[in-house]
């Protein structure tokens, strides 16, 4: 297989809800396309509560109903060579961001930003954490997940053209 010539880390707090929901939706629409072999898509939690376990049945369950297989993914802390191994890490909300910028390295030469930046005429700043709330949160966190995922694969094609 040809190295990805991107690769894209979402983070969350757990890497049970928000995170999982961003993969498993960007790498589904990224195989759809037929840049599977041109973007690698990951996904972190700044805490470390829930590694090794599988997303959020309500994650998984609300994924399920649009098309999505959350079943693969299992949670996992961001690793200080996140930041040499990724071209975008992408937080769901500002405190994730923060947490990263702390954690980052001044050399760090890619994109890290709030995921909903790339949501065009997005109305929020922040996927919301769905974890304390009932289905139709998650079904919300789907919305502006696809939103910012179509947008993030726009700046991709812009950025890094296929060859």
């Amino acid at each position: 297989m040809v190295k990805p010539v991107v690769s894209v880390l979402f983070c969350c707090l757990g890497n049970i809800c928000r995170s999982p929901t961003a993969h498993g939706v960007f790498e589904s629409k990224v195989t759809e396309l037929g840049m599977a072999s041109r973007i690698y898509t990951d996904s972190c939690g700044t805490g470390g509560w829930h590694v090794g376990e599988p997303p959020d049945s309500r994650a998984t369950n609300a994924a399920r109903q649009r098309g999505y297989d959350l079943s693969s993914l299992r949670a996992r802390q961001v690793q200080a060579d996140d930041f040499q191994r990724f071209d975008y890490i992408l937080a769901m909300d500002h405190q994730n961001l923060q947490d990263l910028t702390a954690m980052c390295p001044g050399n760090y030469t890619g994109r890290l930003s709030l995921f909903l930046s790339f949501a065009e005429g997005a109305r929020e700043e922040e996927v919301p954490d769905p974890y304390y709330g009932g289905a139709h949160g998650f079904s919300h966190v789907l919305d502006l997940v696809e939103a910012a995922s179509d947008g993030l694969l726009r700046e991709i094609a812009r950025a890094h053209p296929a060859r």
